[in-house]
């Protein structure tokens, strides 16, 4: 119930991020990914919210520290690049990148535990949401080495 609650309270707080990196981003591409994968997160919440109903329990967050630390590392970059519009989305897309897997390696240990429990209406929802983490990881990834190009081509016509 704990990593539950845990990856729960992560879904919640990657949520927001994402909306502020939406409003920040100047790529439309980056928006038009976010906005997708803001969707999909609400989606994803109300998907933990079944898996809880699958075990006669109330939804819970539970502070996931690792997804704060991830967010504030964000929040960091974001700042420390505002000035550079395509510096910063190569580096949202960066941060991005790194949340992804963070789900990714969760909703794995997630779908252990209902496997292990044969809990297989738990294991269904959950690979719904590891499988759109994957995708997503893939498509930030895709996209980081021609943002980066355009963050530096920015910069040296700055300079």
């Amino acid at each position: 119930m704990y990593d539950l609650g845990n990856v729960y309270d992560a879904e919640h707080q990657f949520l927001e991020a994402m909306r502020t990196m939406e409003k920040q981003s100047s790529s439309d591409n980056v928006k038009s990914l976010l906005q997708q994968h803001i969707r999909q997160t609400e989606q994803q919440i109300q998907n933990l919210e079944q898996v809880y109903q699958t075990m006669g329990q109330q939804p819970k967050r539970v502070k996931c520290e690792g997804a704060d630390g991830l967010v504030s590392e964000a929040q960091k970059v974001m700042k420390e690049t505002s000035g550079n519009p395509a510096l910063m989305d190569a580096a949202m897309a960066g941060a991005w990148a790194r949340v992804e897997h963070y789900e990714i390696a969760s909703y794995r240990g997630l779908i252990d535990g209902a496997r292990t429990m044969g809990n297989n209406q738990a294991v269904r929802l959950l690979e719904e949401n590891l499988n759109q983490e994957e995708q997503t990881a893939q498509k930030v990834e895709q996209n980081v080495p021609q943002l980066l190009k355009q963050a530096m081509s920015a910069g040296q016509r700055g300079a």
